[in-house]
């Protein structure tokens, strides 16, 4: 075969693996395109207009929306917002790893159905999982009922709205989400690396330490980042259990699209969550793991 040919034969290789991946990327590059970008560019756009009269938006390109939020109200919702979700994600962590160890630990045959029961409260709505925990912790609700009935308390506790109720909901709804990726990496561990740390003379915590937490570190990363973003952002329940006194950032941005319609205000609000989540997300991967 002479060179033109050659030339020829590697030109069409070329461009039938170009189409080949020009059809295989493009309708993941037109939904990225279509559901993210687009909405994302239209959310910067509205955030430097104004809310007109009728609740429109007005393009003036103005810096005001942004400048608005470091008023010390919204700066002190941030602050919460960002304090519970922190303590949620700690909180999910410290039970979360201890169920996952337990159960990355059993027989095979019982792991599938003691990941069934992590699971089974996602076979109800989160909305009505939420509006349980009122009947919970309200004073004429269970605990204080249960208290009141051990005799413990002469008059019902108010478990209910407050902060403390928000972050018990909150870690309610997300254990899980800590749980399932907490056990894939523990059960891939090779637990034969930690009784040859026993055998060279460390304990258990010591093996713990040093080969199991650096070992299923991906594990914890995954499961905090997936805990902390819905946190941060969480509605329902702060509606629910927390009242006005503990709105959080989701409440807030709720209430500027639909009930005050400034729309400008809410997605400046929107964008400046958006890169709190990022930022924490990033010095969380490159700091918790290399302390990890």
């Amino acid at each position: 075969m002479n060179l033109p040919a050659v030339r020829s034969l590697g030109k069409r290789i070329r461009e039938s693996s170009g189409l080949q991946v020009l059809l295989l990327t493009g309708p993941t590059v037109g939904w990225l395109l279509l559901f993210f970008l687009v909405p994302l560019a239209m959310v910067v756009l509205v955030s430097f207009g104004q809310r007109g009269d009728a609740g429109q938006v007005i393009y003036d390109w103005t810096l005001e929306n942004y400048t608005r939020l470091a008023d010390s109200l919204y700066l002190r919702i941030f602050a919460r917002s960002l304090m519970i979700a922190l303590v949620n994600t700690a909180l999910c962590l410290l039970f979360g790893y201890p169920l996952a160890y337990f159960i990355a630990r059993q027989r095979h045959r019982w792991r599938s159905t003691l990941l069934l029961l992590v699971l089974i409260p996602f076979w109800t709505n989160f909305l009505v999982r939420t509006y349980a925990w009122i009947i919970i912790l309200r004073k004429t609700g269970l605990i204080n009922a249960l208290l009141q009935g051990l005799g413990l308390i002469a008059q019902p506790l108010q478990l209910f709205p407050s902060s403390g109720a928000v972050t018990l909901g909150l870690f309610y709804g997300y254990l899980p989400f800590m749980v399932l990726p907490l056990y894939a990496a523990i059960e891939r561990l090779d637990f034969s690396l930690v009784e040859a740390a026993q055998d060279l003379g460390a304990n258990a915590l010591q093996a713990f330490r040093r080969i199991v937490l650096p070992l299923t570190a991906p594990g914890i990363l995954a499961g905090s980042i997936i805990v902390f973003i819905p946190s941060i952002g969480a509605y329902v329940t702060p509606e629910l259990l927390g009242g006005a006194k503990t709105s959080m950032i989701g409440n807030v941005l709720q209430q500027q699209f639909l009930t005050v319609r400034n729309w400008p205000f809410g997605s400046a609000m929107g964008l400046i969550l958006m890169l709190i989540v990022l930022a924490a997300t990033l010095v969380y991967m490159r700091r918790g793991g290399r302390a990890l």
